[in-house]
């Protein structure tokens, strides 16, 4: 197990509460590179990532993301790397779980012709490992939850490594950025039905 996949797990409960999938691509991506870091496959140099080891890093998908990492100079900023790993990353470990019976799809009836599904967690060991490490406040499951704004995880320690402190600062930044191109969309859109009404749509 992964930090990121713990992430996805938790996201994925009831207590996670909603999150854009956007945010949470973005968050995956700082899990990746926390656990990177803590695997010795990469080393910051400010905020800059370098890559030291080449193989497996104990997971498909993080060693998926090892070899993404960028090995010549100038090497890749942390904030760049987080918009380039997680393009569609919430996707791909939500695909991975569904592989693996991690996830089922359950059918929900709206109305009498329109059927949908939504993922659900099924009940493994991941899963409660999860859940044991989200209960317990662990400090860096903690951290990226509170960056995508879940609850409860206020009195949480903090995190005292300087690298992950590092990936956490640049995951908080591209989550603002994130979330002002939202906001500058919505704008744009409510201008543009704004102007079709005076028009006569």
């Amino acid at each position: 197990m992964t930090t990121a996949r713990d992430l996805m797990i938790t996201a994925l409960e009831p207590y996670g509460g909603p999150v854009e999938r956007g945010d949470l691509s973005l968050a995956l991506a700082g899990a990746e590179t926390i656990d990177l870091l803590g695997a010795g496959v990469i080393e910051l140099d400010g905020q800059r990532i370098v890559p030291l080891a080449v193989g497996p890093a104990g997971d498909r998908l993080l060693t998926e993301a090892a070899g993404q990492v960028r090995r010549g100079r100038p090497y890749e900023n942390v904030t760049d790397w987080l918009w380039r790993r997680g393009r569609g990353l919430a996707d791909v470990y939500l695909a991975d779980l569904e592989t693996e019976g991690q996830v089922v799809r359950e059918e929900r009836r709206r109305w009498v012709l329109f059927r949908s599904s939504e993922p659900v967690l099924a009940d493994s060991s991941d899963r409660r490992r999860a859940a044991s490490r989200w209960e317990a406040d662990e400090p860096v499951l903690a951290a990226l939850g509170s960056a995508l704004g879940a609850t409860g995880v206020e009195d949480a320690p903090d995190v005292t490594d300087p690298p992950s402190n590092a990936v956490l600062d640049a995951l908080t930044e591209a989550l603002g950025e994130l979330a002002e191109e939202r906001k500058r969309r919505a704008r744009k859109l409510e201008d543009a039905t704004i102007d079709n009404y005076r028009r006569g749509y």
